[in-house]
């Protein structure tokens, strides 16, 4: 199965799809521009990656930092509802902070939920974000979270 497909198939399910202010792709092919014209990892030297099962690589969804216009980085997670509640976007997210905090020196990394997305929620305080402020997301009142390298250290 190729990326598209994965990222296709995962973005198609509107229970994972319910919070983030994405619609659907349309297709597979729109799947592929979109992958095609990804340009965050020459850019910034982060995105968002690919979260695989260790034992047997299938697709779980992804995980990874972005950059904003404004020279924030957020960390966003989005995985298949069957992996939910499992522990794997909370290992991922992790390896990401790790990522922006050791190897690229970030001072500080964001997490945006919407107020509903209490799962989202969950996840940001489990990785030792603390809420910080209250922001639009993607058109949507949403909370955001932040954490410092120091920060997840302590944690």
């Amino acid at each position: 199965m190729s990326d598209a497909r994965e990222v296709f198939d995962l973005n198609n399910d509107p229970e994972v799809v319910r919070y983030t202010g994405d619609p659907p792709f349309e297709s597979v092919d729109h799947a592929q521009e979109f992958l095609k014209g990804y340009s965050h990892y020459e850019q910034y030297n982060m995105g968002r990656w690919a979260v695989r099962s260790k034992s047997d690589h299938a697709f779980l969804g992804w995980c990874g930092l972005k950059t904003h216009d404004n020279g924030e980085v957020d960390l966003g997670f989005r995985l298949h509802r069957k992996y939910w509640n499992q522990g794997y976007a909370t290992e991922a997210a992790i390896g990401c902070l790790r990522y922006g905090f050791d190897r690229l020196n970030i001072p500080y990394i964001i997490g945006r939920a919407m107020h509903e997305n209490t799962a989202s929620i969950r996840v940001l305080e489990k990785i030792g974000m603390t809420y910080w402020k209250d922001v639009i997301c993607e058109a949507h009142p949403a909370k955001c979270y932040r954490i410092t390298k120091k920060e997840l250290e302590a944690s």
